[in-house]
């Protein structure tokens, strides 16, 4: 079956590991572990499995190559939670990036796109979920009406990517494997919603859940089988599409989870009627089992050292890569340095809508936040922090993003104690006590609380040195660890004067990737908390943007929603990046922060290089980690 070319703004071009554009004839070869279930026809063969035009994955230029199937790996968690990390690592998207960043279908056979306002899915003939059952259209039907439709499911109606000036797309069900959605205007969010680590599922194994729906089953019958006071709060429950937690839904991802939680070892097996396949007829993944086993986050370094775990690709840090690398010489680990998808490791927000009127008038001076990042020693950040394994940076967009232009990396970031003080000089904090800090206009010294959530040593180091660099210049901070729902409360109330998190994680955009981290268009934004609440609840809450720099950036994000041409993007993404690197409306540090892995000895197609990033990536997940094998 030859697969339908697709229409979606980017080139289709084979990167490995890739989809690739056709597919082969090739000849399948059934998987061992599966054999006798096959044999005894308790399952069918791998060719029937399979859809009829599978996923097939190229592998990476210099990896290991075609693998072997079989064997199983350890991977060290911190918590039942972190089931959704195989959600993360299986990658498995109607839509995916490439190492590249490019999209392309993946568990879709194509789309297409026309005027970014129209938009058609083809399913893949004879794609099965994890429990046999056809994977059709009506799993889409059912998540859009009975799910994302329905007052008690979705009191708020359909997810905010789903609308368009406040209204949800015409949803068409062409066939069994084609499905259309259209809106009047515009979507510039659909499909990178479909691509994104955590991503806005269209559909649902309605097979399994209609018996937990109220519609389709009597509520008295869900109650009897399941705790619970409503149908409604079972169905939550127990749809568990992004958490991995309900070891009875079915899946499209590469390992099932078959342990029931809490526990603290979690056990996936290999989905038989996974889509993807390699080039030699070999369905994926290739791993028998995954288990994540439970233990405390500051014992995986040491365990992880040890060889306790086969790949630990989160819960290091650059501080661990030394121990980590002695380590190996003993335990026979590899230990790899990837790079980290951050805009910057530790980023200094002030709060424009902070409370005190003193503080927001500073905050709101762009003279006063270019003065305090011109304070900072960034050389000297990346040698006593990270061991000179970091870059000096503005807290914006990294090199492997077609957008990135270096002059904006550097904008108000390099090192002039001497222009900071003049900058506060004008500013009008051009008195100072006997302590060396600058006085207010109240005349109270220049002492700032900056809040931060971190526990990770290395980052409030960070925070620590710039302290040091700040008080050079005469202004004075305090650290004031929170915990995360007092940050957050702070920070959006405006009780938080200035905070420290990480920096953007739109570290890699393409043309196409949405700018809204750096508009005040989301409750989230830290340096504009309340300007984004206003967007986000329409008006009902937060503060309208009364600052013409952020209203700028706000009709160059809507030049971008309304456009469905490229150079009109690109245009509008990078004046928003001027924009942001001219005010530094956030304080970067650094960024390109190595992060280490570890890989069992025996464990192949782990890359040597790679971007390590939430999104886009899901960490190890741009990476294809079904395609990763034990060797003999």
């Amino acid at each position: 079956m030859k697969r339908r070319d697709f229409t979606a703004g980017v080139a289709l071009t084979v990167l490995a590991p890739a989809i690739a554009r056709a597919a082969p004839a090739v000849k399948m070869q059934e998987t061992p572990s599966l054999a006798e279930q096959v044999k005894a026809g308790s399952l069918p063969s791998a060719d029937k499995r399979i859809p009829d035009a599978p996923s097939i994955v190229k592998h990476f230029a210099g990896a290991d190559g075609a693998g072997k199937p079989g064997g199983q790996i350890n991977i060290l968690v911190t918590s039942a939670r972190d089931t959704r990390l195989m959600t993360l690592y299986s990658n498995a998207r109607l839509i995916v990036y490439d190492d590249q960043f490019k999209l392309q279908p993946d568990i879709l056979e194509s789309y297409e796109v026309k005027d970014n306002r129209e938009f058609t899915l083809k399913l893949r003939a004879g794609h099965k979920w994890s429990d046999g059952h056809p994977f059709t259209t009506d799993d889409f039907r059912f998540f859009w009406e009975d799910i994302a439709n329905n007052s008690e499911l979705s009191p708020s109606g359909p997810s905010v990517e789903l609308l368009v000036e406040g209204k949800p797309p015409k949803v068409e069900i062409v066939d069994e494997r084609t499905i259309r959605y259209s809106w009047d205007k515009p979507n510039p969010y659909f499909i990178e919603s479909q691509a994104r680590a955590a991503p806005l599922f269209l559909f649902r194994p309605a097979h399994y859940l209609k018996t937990l729906h109220g519609k389709y089953t009597p509520e008295e019958e869900i109650l009897k089988r399941y705790k619970g006071s409503r149908w409604a709060n079972v169905f939550r429950r127990q749809d568990a599409m992004y958490g991995n937690s309900n070891v009875d839904m079915p899946t499209l991802n590469a390992w099932k989870l078959t342990t029931v939680p809490p526990s603290q070892r979690f056990v996936f097996e290999r989905n038989p009627y996974y889509y993807r396949v390699d080039e030699k007829g070999v369905q994926l993944p290739y791993l028998d089992k995954v288990t994540f086993t439970v233990v405390a986050a500051n014992l995986i370094p040491a365990k992880a050292g040890l060889g306790e775990s086969d790949l630990q690709p989160r819960y290091l840090g650059l501080s661990d890569y030394t121990f980590l690398r002695d380590a190996s010489k003993k335990s026979g680990i590899k230990v790899l340095l990837w790079e980290k998808g951050s805009g910057s490791e530790v980023a200094f927000y002030p709060n424009m809508n902070a409370a005190d009127e003193t503080w927001r008038k500073l905050n709101r001076d762009v003279r006063f936040r270019r003065a305090l990042s011109l304070a900072i020693d960034r050389e000297e950040l990346s040698e006593a922090v990270y061991s000179g394994m970091a870059k000096p940076s503005a807290n914006t967009i990294m090199p492997r993003s077609p957008l990135f232009k270096p002059e904006l990396a550097t904008k108000w970031s390099t090192h002039d104690v001497k222009a900071a003080n003049k900058l506060l000089d004008e500013v009008g904090l051009d008195k100072k006590g006997g302590d060396g800090i600058r006085l207010l206009p109240n005349g109270q010294p220049a002492l700032i609380v900056v809040e931060h959530t971190s526990e990770k040593a290395d980052e409030v180091d960070n925070m620590t040195l710039v302290r040091d660099h700040w008080k050079k210049i005469g202004i004075h901070i305090e650290l004031k660890p929170q915990t995360a729902e007092n940050f957050r409360l702070r920070t959006f109330s405006g009780e938080a004067i200035m905070t420290a998190y990480a920096g953007v994680t739109t570290a890699a955009p393409t043309v196409n990737t949405s700018p809204k981290e750096f508009a005040p268009v989301m409750l989230g934004g830290l340096q504009w908390p309340k300007w984004g609440l206003f967007i986000e609840s329409h008006g009902k809450q937060g503060e309208p943007c009364d600052m013409d720099e952020g209203k700028k950036l706000l009709e160059l994000l809507h030049t971008w929603e309304r456009s469905t041409d490229d150079a009109v993007r690109r245009k509008a993404w990078d004046e928003i990046l001027a924009v942001n690197a001219e005010q530094v409306f956030s304080i970067g540090t650094v960024n390109a922060v190595r992060q280490p892995l570890t890989v069992a000895k025996k464990l192949r197609n782990v890359p040597e290089k790679g971007y390590w990033a939430w999104d886009p990536g899901g960490y190890i997940g741009l990476y294809k980690p079904d395609t990763f094998w034990m060797s003999q």
